[in-house]
Protein backbone atom coordinates (compact mmCIF):
# COMPACT_ATOMS: atom_id res chain seq x y z
CA UNK A 1 0.00 0.00 0.00
CA UNK A 2 1.02 3.41 -0.83
CA UNK A 3 2.05 5.40 2.17
CA UNK A 4 -0.31 6.70 4.12
CA UNK A 5 -1.77 9.13 7.04
CA UNK A 6 -4.57 7.68 9.38
CA UNK A 7 -6.37 10.55 11.02
CA UNK A 8 -7.76 9.27 14.96
CA UNK A 9 -10.42 10.75 17.10
CA UNK A 10 -10.18 9.59 20.56
CA UNK A 11 -12.99 10.58 23.26
CA UNK A 12 -10.18 11.05 26.41
CA UNK A 13 -6.64 10.85 27.46
CA UNK A 14 -7.14 7.99 29.89
CA UNK A 15 -6.30 3.99 29.74
CA UNK A 16 -9.20 1.75 29.93
CA UNK A 17 -10.54 -0.52 27.91
CA UNK A 18 -11.41 1.22 24.40
CA UNK A 19 -8.08 3.26 24.48
CA UNK A 20 -5.93 0.30 24.82
CA UNK A 21 -7.55 -1.25 21.84
CA UNK A 22 -6.81 1.98 20.47
CA UNK A 23 -3.32 1.38 21.03
CA UNK A 24 -3.19 -2.03 19.72
CA UNK A 25 -4.97 -0.08 16.49
CA UNK A 26 -2.26 2.54 16.62
CA UNK A 27 0.73 -0.34 16.26
CA UNK A 28 -1.12 -2.18 13.46
CA UNK A 29 -0.56 1.34 11.66
CA UNK A 30 2.90 2.68 12.72
CA UNK A 31 3.95 -0.83 11.91
CA UNK A 32 3.23 -0.44 8.74
CA UNK A 33 5.01 2.84 8.30
CA UNK A 34 1.77 5.06 8.06
CA UNK A 35 1.38 8.10 9.56
CA UNK A 36 -0.92 8.09 12.58
CA UNK A 37 -2.39 11.53 14.20
CA UNK A 38 -4.38 10.96 17.26
CA UNK A 39 -6.87 13.72 18.21
CA UNK A 40 -7.62 13.89 21.90
CA UNK A 41 -9.30 16.54 24.18
CA UNK A 42 -6.99 17.05 26.66
CA UNK A 43 -3.77 15.56 27.66
CA UNK A 44 -3.34 12.60 29.96
CA UNK A 45 -1.53 9.03 30.51
CA UNK A 46 -2.37 8.13 26.85
CA UNK A 47 -0.41 10.40 25.25
CA UNK A 48 3.36 8.98 26.09
CA UNK A 49 1.66 5.48 25.28
CA UNK A 50 0.97 6.52 21.76
CA UNK A 51 4.20 8.29 21.25
CA UNK A 52 5.73 5.37 22.30
CA UNK A 53 3.79 3.35 19.79
CA UNK A 54 5.06 6.02 16.80
CA UNK A 55 1.88 8.23 16.86
CA UNK A 56 1.84 12.38 16.85
CA UNK A 57 -0.89 13.43 19.35
CA UNK A 58 -3.13 16.44 18.43
CA UNK A 59 -5.11 18.40 21.34
CA UNK A 60 -8.18 19.39 19.79
CA UNK A 61 -11.29 20.67 21.70
CA UNK A 62 -14.31 18.69 20.82
CA UNK A 63 -17.47 17.42 22.62
CA UNK A 64 -17.78 13.95 24.14
CA UNK A 65 -20.96 12.07 24.32
CA UNK A 66 -21.37 11.18 27.89
CA UNK A 67 -24.50 9.91 30.14
CA UNK A 68 -23.59 12.94 32.23
CA UNK A 69 -24.81 14.83 29.40
CA UNK A 70 -28.19 13.25 29.13
CA UNK A 71 -30.25 16.03 30.58
CA UNK A 72 -32.57 18.42 28.54
CA UNK A 73 -30.28 21.25 29.27
CA UNK A 74 -27.14 19.04 28.35
CA UNK A 75 -28.24 18.02 25.74
CA UNK A 76 -28.96 21.85 24.33
CA UNK A 77 -25.49 22.27 25.57
CA UNK A 78 -24.06 19.44 23.57
CA UNK A 79 -25.56 20.60 20.27
CA UNK A 80 -24.76 23.75 20.56
CA UNK A 81 -21.09 22.41 20.77
CA UNK A 82 -21.25 19.94 18.50
CA UNK A 83 -22.57 21.99 15.52
CA UNK A 84 -19.61 24.81 16.18
CA UNK A 85 -17.17 21.80 16.29
CA UNK A 86 -18.17 19.98 13.34
CA UNK A 87 -17.09 23.14 11.06
CA UNK A 88 -13.71 23.03 13.07
CA UNK A 89 -13.04 19.32 12.62
CA UNK A 90 -13.80 19.66 9.15
CA UNK A 91 -10.75 21.65 8.65
CA UNK A 92 -8.50 19.62 10.46
CA UNK A 93 -9.47 16.40 8.32
CA UNK A 94 -8.82 19.19 5.35
CA UNK A 95 -5.39 20.58 6.75
CA UNK A 96 -4.18 16.85 7.75
CA UNK A 97 -5.63 15.25 4.46
CA UNK A 98 -6.19 11.72 5.73
CA UNK A 99 -6.87 8.47 3.97
CA UNK A 100 -8.83 7.45 6.46
CA UNK A 101 -10.68 9.08 9.84
CA UNK A 102 -10.73 6.26 12.42
CA UNK A 103 -13.10 7.39 15.30
CA UNK A 104 -12.61 5.18 18.54
CA UNK A 105 -15.85 4.71 19.73
CA UNK A 106 -19.39 5.95 19.40
CA UNK A 107 -19.52 8.89 21.45
CA UNK A 108 -17.77 11.20 18.79
CA UNK A 109 -20.38 11.30 15.75
CA UNK A 110 -19.16 14.99 14.70
CA UNK A 111 -15.98 13.55 13.50
CA UNK A 112 -18.21 11.07 11.38
CA UNK A 113 -19.93 14.08 10.21
CA UNK A 114 -16.75 15.90 9.60
CA UNK A 115 -15.46 12.93 7.81
CA UNK A 116 -18.39 12.69 5.59
CA UNK A 117 -18.11 16.47 4.58
CA UNK A 118 -14.59 16.45 3.91
CA UNK A 119 -15.14 13.21 1.38
CA UNK A 120 -12.38 11.14 3.37
CA UNK A 121 -13.67 7.17 4.21
CA UNK A 122 -14.18 6.91 7.97
CA UNK A 123 -14.17 4.05 10.47
CA UNK A 124 -16.27 4.04 13.67
CA UNK A 125 -15.03 1.36 16.18
CA UNK A 126 -18.34 0.40 18.63
CA UNK A 127 -17.22 -0.65 21.95
CA UNK A 128 -20.96 -0.15 23.28
CA UNK A 129 -23.78 -2.43 23.46
CA UNK A 130 -26.40 -0.39 25.36
CA UNK A 131 -29.55 -2.47 25.21
CA UNK A 132 -31.19 -1.20 28.53
CA UNK A 133 -31.69 2.73 27.24
CA UNK A 134 -34.96 3.11 25.56
CA UNK A 135 -35.05 2.10 21.72
CA UNK A 136 -35.37 6.24 20.81
CA UNK A 137 -32.20 6.68 22.89
CA UNK A 138 -30.31 3.88 21.17
CA UNK A 139 -31.59 5.00 17.81
CA UNK A 140 -30.17 8.64 18.56
CA UNK A 141 -26.60 7.16 19.80
CA UNK A 142 -26.70 4.55 16.95
CA UNK A 143 -27.84 6.60 13.55
CA UNK A 144 -25.12 8.53 13.18
CA UNK A 145 -22.62 5.61 12.50
CA UNK A 146 -24.39 5.69 9.08
CA UNK A 147 -22.04 8.12 7.79
CA UNK A 148 -19.18 5.96 8.29
CA UNK A 149 -17.30 4.03 5.64
CA UNK A 150 -16.99 1.03 8.14
CA UNK A 151 -18.13 0.18 11.59
CA UNK A 152 -16.46 -2.59 13.35
CA UNK A 153 -17.78 -4.05 16.45
CA UNK A 154 -15.80 -5.88 19.49
CA UNK A 155 -18.20 -8.44 19.55
CA UNK A 156 -21.64 -9.90 18.43
CA UNK A 157 -23.20 -8.13 21.25
CA UNK A 158 -22.54 -4.74 20.30
CA UNK A 159 -23.34 -5.42 16.75
CA UNK A 160 -26.72 -6.78 17.51
CA UNK A 161 -27.52 -4.14 19.82
CA UNK A 162 -26.65 -1.37 16.74
CA UNK A 163 -28.71 -3.36 13.94
CA UNK A 164 -31.25 -3.98 16.34
CA UNK A 165 -32.17 0.03 16.14
CA UNK A 166 -30.54 1.00 12.53
CA UNK A 167 -30.70 -3.03 10.63
CA UNK A 168 -29.06 -0.90 7.65
CA UNK A 169 -25.77 -0.79 9.30
CA UNK A 170 -25.32 -4.99 9.07
CA UNK A 171 -24.47 -3.85 5.26
CA UNK A 172 -21.37 -2.14 6.87
CA UNK A 173 -20.70 -3.34 10.17
CA UNK A 174 -17.99 -6.23 11.01
CA UNK A 175 -16.85 -7.98 14.67
CA UNK A 176 -13.36 -8.05 15.06
CA UNK A 177 -12.43 -9.05 18.42
CA UNK A 178 -10.40 -7.19 20.95
CA UNK A 179 -6.18 -8.13 21.45
CA UNK A 180 -5.33 -8.45 24.97
CA UNK A 181 -1.55 -8.52 25.53
CA UNK A 182 -1.02 -10.66 28.60
CA UNK A 183 1.70 -10.11 31.31
CA UNK A 184 5.66 -10.21 30.51
CA UNK A 185 6.40 -13.00 32.79
CA UNK A 186 4.07 -16.27 33.18
CA UNK A 187 1.71 -15.99 36.69
CA UNK A 188 2.52 -16.84 39.52
CA UNK A 189 -0.10 -18.64 42.24
CA UNK A 190 -1.96 -16.01 44.72
CA UNK A 191 -0.42 -16.20 48.08
CA UNK A 192 -1.78 -18.80 50.67
CA UNK A 193 -1.91 -16.77 53.46
CA UNK A 194 -5.66 -17.46 54.47
CA UNK A 195 -6.89 -14.05 53.24
CA UNK A 196 -8.87 -14.46 49.68
CA UNK A 197 -7.89 -11.44 47.94
CA UNK A 198 -10.72 -10.14 45.39
CA UNK A 199 -10.37 -7.86 42.26
CA UNK A 200 -12.25 -5.59 40.21
CA UNK A 201 -10.86 -3.69 37.62
CA UNK A 202 -13.08 -0.83 35.23
CA UNK A 203 -14.22 2.13 35.26
CA UNK A 204 -16.08 3.16 38.97
CA UNK A 205 -19.94 3.84 37.09
CA UNK A 206 -23.34 2.02 37.75
CA UNK A 207 -23.00 0.13 34.73
CA UNK A 208 -20.17 -1.50 35.72
CA UNK A 209 -21.90 -2.55 38.95
CA UNK A 210 -19.08 -1.98 41.51
CA UNK A 211 -21.75 -1.32 44.30
CA UNK A 212 -22.98 -5.33 43.90
CA UNK A 213 -19.30 -6.21 44.03
CA UNK A 214 -19.32 -4.27 47.42
CA UNK A 215 -22.61 -6.00 48.53
CA UNK A 216 -21.27 -9.73 47.51
CA UNK A 217 -18.22 -9.00 49.89
CA UNK A 218 -20.39 -7.97 52.73
CA UNK A 219 -22.38 -11.34 52.34
CA UNK A 220 -18.98 -13.37 52.39
CA UNK A 221 -18.17 -11.28 55.17
CA UNK A 222 -20.76 -12.40 56.71
CA UNK A 223 -20.22 -16.07 56.72
CA UNK A 224 -17.05 -15.41 58.73
CA UNK A 225 -14.77 -15.49 55.48
CA UNK A 226 -11.70 -13.06 55.48
CA UNK A 227 -12.07 -11.40 52.54
CA UNK A 228 -10.83 -8.29 50.97
CA UNK A 229 -11.72 -6.61 47.46
CA UNK A 230 -9.26 -4.21 45.57
CA UNK A 231 -10.97 -1.64 43.61
CA UNK A 232 -8.95 -0.37 40.49
CA UNK A 233 -10.30 2.68 38.73
CA UNK A 234 -11.75 6.17 38.32
CA UNK A 235 -14.70 7.51 37.77
CA UNK A 236 -15.80 9.71 34.43
CA UNK A 237 -16.34 13.28 35.14
CA UNK A 238 -19.83 13.51 36.71
CA UNK A 239 -19.84 10.39 38.40
CA UNK A 240 -18.16 11.57 41.23
CA UNK A 241 -21.23 10.88 43.20
CA UNK A 242 -21.47 6.93 42.21
CA UNK A 243 -17.65 7.01 44.18
CA UNK A 244 -19.02 8.96 47.19
CA UNK A 245 -21.97 6.44 47.30
CA UNK A 246 -19.30 3.80 47.10
CA UNK A 247 -16.96 5.04 49.74
CA UNK A 248 -19.57 5.55 52.03
CA UNK A 249 -20.59 1.59 51.67
CA UNK A 250 -16.94 0.90 51.82
CA UNK A 251 -17.25 2.91 55.38
CA UNK A 252 -19.99 1.02 57.33
CA UNK A 253 -19.28 -2.17 60.26
CA UNK A 254 -20.15 -4.52 57.79
CA UNK A 255 -17.38 -3.81 54.96
CA UNK A 256 -14.66 -1.55 57.05
CA UNK A 257 -11.35 -2.33 56.19
CA UNK A 258 -12.55 -4.64 53.41
CA UNK A 259 -12.43 -2.70 51.05
CA UNK A 260 -9.41 -0.67 49.59
CA UNK A 261 -9.88 1.71 46.75
CA UNK A 262 -6.52 2.28 44.12
CA UNK A 263 -7.61 4.31 41.77
CA UNK A 264 -6.01 4.07 38.30
CA UNK A 265 -3.59 1.35 38.34
CA UNK A 266 -0.92 0.44 35.15
CA UNK A 267 0.18 -1.81 34.86
CA UNK A 268 -2.52 -3.98 36.17
CA UNK A 269 -0.73 -7.19 36.38
CA UNK A 270 0.55 -6.94 39.74
CA UNK A 271 -3.03 -6.63 41.20
CA UNK A 272 -3.96 -9.54 39.02
CA UNK A 273 -1.37 -11.50 40.24
CA UNK A 274 -2.42 -10.59 44.41
CA UNK A 275 -5.91 -11.69 43.32
CA UNK A 276 -7.50 -15.00 44.05
CA UNK A 277 -10.26 -14.46 42.00
CA UNK A 278 -11.16 -11.91 39.85
CA UNK A 279 -14.78 -10.62 39.56
CA UNK A 280 -16.72 -8.62 36.91
CA UNK A 281 -19.99 -7.89 37.58
CA UNK A 282 -20.77 -5.28 34.71
CA UNK A 283 -24.89 -4.98 33.97
CA UNK A 284 -23.24 -3.99 30.29
CA UNK A 285 -20.50 -5.46 28.92
CA UNK A 286 -19.55 -5.12 25.22
CA UNK A 287 -16.93 -6.99 25.56
CA UNK A 288 -14.38 -6.52 28.60
CA UNK A 289 -11.48 -6.30 28.78
CA UNK A 290 -11.10 -6.97 32.45
CA UNK A 291 -12.02 -10.60 32.39
CA UNK A 292 -9.32 -11.50 29.54
CA UNK A 293 -6.78 -9.64 31.21
CA UNK A 294 -7.84 -12.15 33.86
CA UNK A 295 -7.57 -14.99 31.85
CA UNK A 296 -4.57 -14.19 31.18
CA UNK A 297 -3.16 -13.90 34.11
CA UNK A 298 -4.31 -17.75 34.61
CA UNK A 299 -6.45 -16.19 37.31
CA UNK A 300 -10.59 -17.59 38.04
CA UNK A 301 -13.33 -15.00 37.08
CA UNK A 302 -16.43 -14.64 38.06
CA UNK A 303 -18.75 -12.61 36.03
CA UNK A 304 -22.77 -11.18 34.90
CA UNK A 305 -23.95 -13.51 32.31
CA UNK A 306 -24.46 -10.63 29.88
CA UNK A 307 -23.29 -9.67 26.43
CA UNK A 308 -19.56 -9.68 25.63
CA UNK A 309 -18.88 -11.88 29.36
CA UNK A 310 -20.82 -14.74 26.99
CA UNK A 311 -18.47 -14.13 24.61
CA UNK A 312 -15.22 -14.50 26.40
CA UNK A 313 -16.18 -17.08 29.18
CA UNK A 314 -17.92 -20.66 29.24
CA UNK A 315 -19.48 -21.15 32.50
CA UNK A 316 -17.47 -23.82 33.99
CA UNK A 317 -14.57 -24.07 31.83
CA UNK A 318 -13.01 -20.76 31.33
CA UNK A 319 -14.84 -18.98 34.40
CA UNK A 320 -18.05 -19.07 36.69
CA UNK A 321 -20.97 -16.56 34.96
CA UNK A 322 -23.86 -15.32 37.48
CA UNK A 323 -26.72 -13.64 36.83
CA UNK A 324 -26.23 -9.86 36.54
CA UNK A 325 -27.03 -7.47 39.65
CA UNK A 326 -27.08 -10.68 41.97
CA UNK A 327 -24.83 -10.12 44.68
CA UNK A 328 -25.98 -13.02 46.76
CA UNK A 329 -24.82 -15.36 43.24
CA UNK A 330 -21.71 -13.71 43.03
CA UNK A 331 -20.53 -14.26 46.72
CA UNK A 332 -21.86 -18.16 46.22
CA UNK A 333 -19.75 -18.41 43.18
CA UNK A 334 -16.99 -16.81 44.79
CA UNK A 335 -17.22 -19.25 47.44
CA UNK A 336 -17.68 -22.16 45.53
CA UNK A 337 -13.96 -21.14 44.25
CA UNK A 338 -12.26 -20.66 47.05
CA UNK A 339 -13.68 -24.00 48.66
CA UNK A 340 -11.97 -25.78 45.84
CA UNK A 341 -8.53 -24.62 44.87
CA UNK A 342 -7.98 -27.45 42.39
CA UNK A 343 -11.50 -25.88 40.60
CA UNK A 344 -10.07 -22.51 40.51
CA UNK A 345 -6.84 -23.36 38.82
CA UNK A 346 -8.44 -25.38 36.37
CA UNK A 347 -10.47 -22.45 34.99
CA UNK A 348 -7.60 -20.30 35.36
CA UNK A 349 -5.44 -22.77 34.02
CA UNK A 350 -8.23 -23.03 30.56
CA UNK A 351 -8.80 -19.22 30.42
CA UNK A 352 -5.44 -18.65 29.98
CA UNK A 353 -5.26 -21.48 26.91
CA UNK A 354 -7.83 -19.83 25.58
CA UNK A 355 -7.40 -16.24 25.92
CA UNK A 356 -3.87 -16.86 24.40
CA UNK A 357 -5.37 -17.90 21.05
CA UNK A 358 -9.04 -16.05 19.94
CA UNK A 359 -7.61 -12.59 21.43
CA UNK A 360 -3.74 -12.23 20.25
CA UNK A 361 -2.52 -9.02 19.71
CA UNK A 362 -1.16 -10.14 16.24
CA UNK A 363 -4.61 -11.71 15.81
CA UNK A 364 -5.81 -8.15 15.85
CA UNK A 365 -3.40 -6.07 14.36
CA UNK A 366 -3.32 -7.84 11.63
CA UNK A 367 -7.40 -7.45 11.03
CA UNK A 368 -7.44 -3.33 11.62
CA UNK A 369 -4.25 -3.26 9.41
CA UNK A 370 -6.01 -4.97 6.73
CA UNK A 371 -9.37 -3.47 7.10
CA UNK A 372 -7.35 0.28 6.90
CA UNK A 373 -5.53 -0.61 4.08
CA UNK A 374 -8.29 -1.76 2.46
CA UNK A 375 -10.10 1.72 2.63
CA UNK A 376 -6.36 4.14 1.81
CA UNK A 377 -6.25 2.10 -1.71
CA UNK A 378 -9.88 2.47 -2.24
CA UNK A 379 -9.73 6.27 -1.27
CA UNK A 380 -5.95 6.66 -3.58
CA UNK A 381 -7.90 4.60 -6.69
CA UNK A 382 -10.70 7.40 -6.10
CA UNK A 383 -8.41 10.45 -5.97
CA UNK A 384 -6.69 8.71 -9.62
CA UNK A 385 -9.48 8.55 -11.29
Amino acid sequence: MHSATVLVANPSPDVYGSDLQLLESVSAMTERGWRVIVAMPGRGPLVSLLTERGAEVLEIDFPVLRRASSSPAGIVRLGLRATRSAVALRRVIRTINPCVVYVNTVTLPWWLAAARAARVPSICHNHEAEVNDGRAVRTALIAPLALASVVVSNGRPSLEAMCEVVPRLRRKAQVIYNGIAGPDKTPSPPEADGLIRLLIVGRLSPRKATDIALEAVARLKSQGRDVHLDVCGTAFHGYEWFVEQLERRAAEPDLRGAVTFCGYVSPAWPAYERAHVVIAPSLEEPFGNAVVEAQLAERPVVASARQGHLETVTDGRTGLLVPAADPEALAAAVARLTDDPSLARRLGAAGREEALTRFSVARYRDEIAGLVASLCNHQHETLRR
